[in-house]
C-alpha cells in the first residue's frame, strides 16, 4: 500500500510506530501556508507526520543505489525521519516541499551566468522564470554586460548598459510565484571596475526600485588598496578587457557606504577571497551568489542547504558546578551523530532532485555541492548563560564551526569511500593538497533560517534575537505576547516575571535600560540592537574562519546610525576576513533625505527641511472617484516627472463644512508633498483615521474622508510594497498576510509569525 496525492510520487507507507510530531502554533501555520501538500479543492491531504515521512523516505530512497552503505533505505528514513522531528535538524524549504512530489526540485540557490548578447540576456531571464516556479532564488552578475552608451556592432547602435536589464530581471520576477506561493529572491552583483558601477551602487536611490533584488557590489583586492592608499583605479570594459577610465577608489567606497547607510543596499562581497577559496577554480571563476550571498556558485550551479538545531544539544550537567560549561553542557557526541547523518541527507538530495536546467544538473553532480550550516545559536547561547557579545561566545563560535567543518569533511569522506568522490575531484584544490577524497566539494555554509526556524521553534541563524518578546495580533482583535522561552524562564528563576513585565518589553523591545532585572539577566539576554557593530562582525568572522562557502548575517543598527557606523563596518568585515557583509539600519528605507551635486545623500539643514518647491505652470494628472459614508469624493492628483506633487479633494456643496475639511486636508496633504515627505510616510499618518460614517467598499473598509485619501495614495503609489499600517513606527513594515511587524534578518525582510519574508 502506497500513500499518495495528485501531486507526489509514490513513496512507502508510514511505520505503525512514528514519533509523534510536536509541532509549536507558528510552526503550523508556516506548513499549512507553504509545506502540507493540498488537492485540487485546496484541502489538506497531509498532516506534519505525513509530511516528515514523505521527505525522509523519498530522500532514503537513493539509498539502495549505492551497495557499499551501512543502511537500508527503510532503516535510513526511519533516520532521517527522528532527526527531523526532534527538531535537530532541518533541509532548505524546496526539499520540505517538494521531495517525494512530481516537481522533485530539491535546491535553494542557483547562480545564472548573464552574457551580452541578447540572446544570453534572456535566455537567463528565461531560466531564472524556471527556477523561481520550482521554488529556488537565484543570483547574477551582471560585470559581463557592456556598459551604457558603448557601440553595439550589429546594429550601429548604443547599449544601454546592464542596469536596463536588471530591471527587465526584476521585472520578470515579480509575474513569477514560488511553488505558486511568493515571488522569487534574486541576488544582482556587479564588479567595482566595471564601468558602469556607479549607476549600479545607486540603483535603490528611488525606494521600491529592484525590489526583487538584493545588490551587491563585488569588491576586488586591488580596489581595497587603492581605498587605503587613496588611488585611483582602473574601470575596465568587459568587451575588450581594456581600461576604459578611472575612478578615485576612495570617493568610490564614501559613496557606496552613503547609499547602505540609507537603504541597507547594496551590500559588498570580496569576491578576490571568494574565489580564493573556490574549490575547482579550473572550472572557471565565481561571479555571484544565491539571493542572501552565504553561498557562492560558478555559473548554472546550484546547492542544497540544511540547517542543524544546536540549541537542541544542550544537555543538563551532572555536576552543577559545570553549569554553563560548553563542554559539560553540549552533547558533542550526539551532534557528531547528526552532522555525519545531515551531510549524507543532504548528499541524497542530490540524486534525489530533478533540476530544471540539464547544464545546471550535469554541474551540480559534477561537484556535488553542500551546505550544512546551523539555527538555534541565540538560544544555545541563552542556555549556557553566555553573552553574544562576548569573548567566550566568539571562542565558542570558532570551536563549534571546526567541529561541523572536521565532522562534515570526516563524513564526506566517508562517503566518498561508499560511493566515490566527487567526478571533478582530481582537478580540485584537494586533491592538489592531497586532502580527502570528499564526496561533496563544498560541505558547510550558514544559511539564513528564518522560516526554517520558525517550524523548528528556535532562533534564526547564528543572528541573535531581534527580540525578546513581541506581540501579534490573533482573532477578535486580541492580542498576544509570545515570549522566548528561555528568556521567559530565566525571568520567573529570579522571580522577576510578570505579564505586564512581557508586554513592556514587547512595547520596549530590549530591557537593557530596565536596571530593576538580574545585571546578569540582562547581561545574557542582548537582541540585535543591543550588541555593538564589532560583535556582529566578530561573530560572522569567527564562523566564517571555518565555513567553506559564506556566512549568511546582518548587522543591524539603529535608526541614529551614522555613516561613519556603516564605513567602519565594511572596513572592519574586509579586516577580520569575511566575504562579505550586510547591514541594515532600523528604518532607513522611509528616511528623507537630501542629494548633493555628486550624488551624494546627506541630512537635510532644517531649514532645508521645509523648503517648499516651486509649482510648474502645466502639471497633469488623475481623478479618482470614491464613494465614502458622507458621499461621493473626488480625489485629484497632479504629478511632476511621473511622483505627486499636489492634491485636492472635492466633496459636497461649497460652504458645507466637510467641504472645508476636506479641503484643508487636501492643502496639508499637497504642502507635505511640495516638501519632499514621502508618500508613504503621507500614507501612515492618516490612514486608519476613524469618522462617524465609515463604509464597507469592494476596496475594503473606509473609515474616514483621511483614510479614504490614504487608500487613494497607497493604492496607486504602494501597490508593490507591503501594505501601510497606520501610526507605526519610522520605517517600520507589516506582513501583508498577517499584520505582524517584520523584521529585518539575513539580508530579507521576515514575519516571525507566519513566515511570510520578502528579499531585495
Amino acid at each position: 500500500m502506497t500513500i499518495t496525492t495528485q501531486e507526489s510520487a509514490p513513496y512507502p507507507p508510514m511505520p505503525s510506530k512514528l514519533e509523534k510530531v510536536e509541532i509549536n502554533p507558528n510552526a503550523e501555520i508556516v506548513l499549512s501556508k507553504r509545506y502540507y501538500k493540498k488537492d485540487e479543492n485546496g484541502n489538506f491531504t497531509e498532516s506534519g507526520r505525513e509530511l516528515f515521512w514523505r521527505v525522509a523516505s523519498a530522500i532514503a530512497a537513493e539509498e539502495d543505489k549505492y551497495e557499499k552503505s551501512p543502511y537500508s533505505a527503510t532503516e535510513l528514513a526511519r533516520e532521517f525521519y527522528d532527526l527531523m522531528v526532534s527538531w535537530k535538524f532541518l533541509p532548505n524549504s524546496p526539499t520540505l516541499m517538494n521531495a517525494g512530489t512530481r516537481l522533485g526540485q530539491l535546491s535553494a540557490c542557483f547562480v545564472l551566468p548573464v552574457g551580452d548578447s541578447i540572446e544570453e540576456i534572456f535566455d537567463a531571464v528565461k531560466h531564472a522564470a524556471i527556477i523561481h516556479k520550482s521554488g529556488g532564488g537565484t543570483g547574477f552578475s551582471f560585470s559581463r554586460i557592456r556598459p551604457r552608451e558603448s557601440r553595439v556592432g550589429s546594429t550601429g547602435g548604443v547599449a544601454s548598459g546592464p542596469l536596463s536589464f536588471l530591471r527587465i530581471f526584476n521585472t520578470a520576477t515579480e509575474q513569477i510565484k514560488q511553488g505558486g506561493t511568493r515571488r522569487g529572491a534574486n541576488m544582482g552583483i556587479m564588479r567595482v571596475d566595471h564601468p558602469d558601477i556607479m549607476d549600479f551602487i545607486r540603483a535603490k536611490e528611488r525606494e521600491g526600485d529592484f525590489n526583487n533584488f538584493n545588490l551587491s557590489v563585488a569588491l576586488t583586492e586591488e580596489f581595497m588598496k587603492s581605498v587605503e592608499a587613496n588611488k585611483e583605479y582602473d574601470l575596465i570594459n568587459p568587451q575588450n578587457g581594456q581600461a576604459a577610465s578611472s575612478l578615485n577608489a576612495r570617493k568610490v567606497f564614501e559613496i557606496l557606504v552613503q547609499k547602505a547607510w540609507e537603504s541597507g543596499d547594496p551590500g559588498i562581497v570580496f569576491i578576490d577571497r571568494i574565489n580564493r577559496d573556490n574549490p575547482t577554480p579550473m572550472q572557471g571563476e565565481i561571479e555571484s551568489t544565491n539571493p542572501c550571498g552565504e553561498q557562492p556558485l560558478l555559473p548554472y550551479e546550484a546547492c542544497n542547504l540544511g540547517s542543524i538545531n544546536v540549541s537542541r544539544f544542550f544537555r543538563t550537567p551532572e555536576n552543577e558546578a559545570d553549569l554553563g560549561s560548553p563542554d559539560a553542557c553540549i552533547d558533542w557526541e550526539e551532534l557528531r551523530r547528526a552532522i555525519h547523518l545531515s551531510v549524507r541527507f543532504l548528499d541524497n538530495v542530490i540524486d534525489a532532485s530533478r533540476f530544471p536546467i540539464q547544464l545546471i544538473e550535469d554541474n551540480v553532480r559534477k561537484n556535488r555541492k553542500i551546505g550544512l550550516g546551523l539555527m538555534g545559536w541565540a538560544d544555545l547561547l541563552f542556555m549556557l548563560g553566555i553573552p553574544y557579545n562576548s569573548e567566550q561566545a566568539i571562542n565558542l563560535a570558532g570551536k563549534m564551526m571546526k567541529f561541523f567543518r572536521d565532522e562534515g569533511r570526516s563524513a564526506s569522506h566517508v562517503l566518498a569511500e561508499e560511493r566515490g568522490p566527487f567526478p571533478a575531484y582530481e582537478e580540485s584544490i584537494f586533491a592538489r593538497h592531497k586532502q580527502g577524497p570528499y564526496r561533496n566539494a563544498t560541505i558547510t555554509t550558514i544559511a539564513p533560517t528564518g522560516t526554517l526556524s520558525i517550524i523548528a521553534g528556535c532562533s534564526s541563524g547564528i543572528e541573535p534575537l531581534f527580540a525578546l518578546c513581541f506581540a501579534r495580533n490573533v482573532m477578535d482583535g486580541e492580542r498576544l505576547v509570545e515570549v522566548n522561552p528561555y528568556f521567559e524562564q530565566a525571568l520567573r528563576d529570579s522571580g522577576s516575571y510578570s505579564a505586564s513585565l512581557m508586554d513592556a518589553v514587547a512595547a520596549k523591545g530590549s530591557i537593557q535600560t530596565m536596571d530593576y532585572l538580574p545585571q546578569k539577566v540582562r547581561q545574557v539576554f542582548v537582541t540585535a540592537m543591543d550588541i555593538e557593530p564589532i560583535w556582529h562582525l566578530r561573530m560572522q568572522a569567527a564562523f566564517q574562519e571555518y565555513t567553506d562557502n559564506a556566512v549568511s548575517k546582518t548587522v543591524n543598527l539603529p535608526n541614529s546610525a551614522s555613516i561613519d557606523d556603516i564605513r567602519n563596518i565594511y572596513w572592519l568585515a574586509y579586516q577580520l576576513g569575511c566575504k562579505g557583509v550586510t547591514v541594515y539600519r532600523d528604518g532607513c528605507k522611509s528616511v528623507q533625505v537630501l542629494y548633493t551635486g555628486e550624488g551624494k545623500k546627506t541630512e537635510a539643514p532644517a531649514e532645508e527641511k521645509s523648503k517648499v518647491r516651486t509649482r510648474p505652470d502645466l502639471v497633469y494628472g488623475f481623478t479618482q472617484k470614491v464613494d465614502t459614508g458622507l458621499g461621493v469624493m473626488y480625489v485629484t492628483i497632479n504629478e511632476v516627472d511621473g511622483e505627486p506633487f499636489e492634491l485636492f479633494v472635492t466633496i459636497g456643496k461649497s460652504g458645507h463644512s466637510i467641504t472645508a475639511k476636506a479641503e484643508a486636508i487636501g492643502r496639508l496633504v499637497s504642502l507635505a508633498l511640495r516638501s519632499g515627505i514621502n508618500v508613504r510616510e503621507i500614507v501612515k499618518q492618516i490612514k486608519g483615521i476613524g469618522g462617524e460614517h465609515p463604509v464597507f467598499q469592494k476596496k475594503g473598509l473606509l473609515l474616514s474622508i483621511p483614510d479614504a485619501i490614504a487608500w487613494v495614495l497607497e493604492n496607486r503609489y504602494l501597490s508593490d510594497q507591503a501594505p501601510v499600517s497606520g501610526g507605526t513606527a519610522l520605517g517600520k513594515q507589516t506582513c501583508p498576510d498577517c499584520g505582524s511587524e517584520l523584521v529585518f534578518q539575513e539580508g530579507c525582510h521576515l514575519c516571525p509569525t507566519c513566515a511570510y519574508s520578502k528579499c531585495g
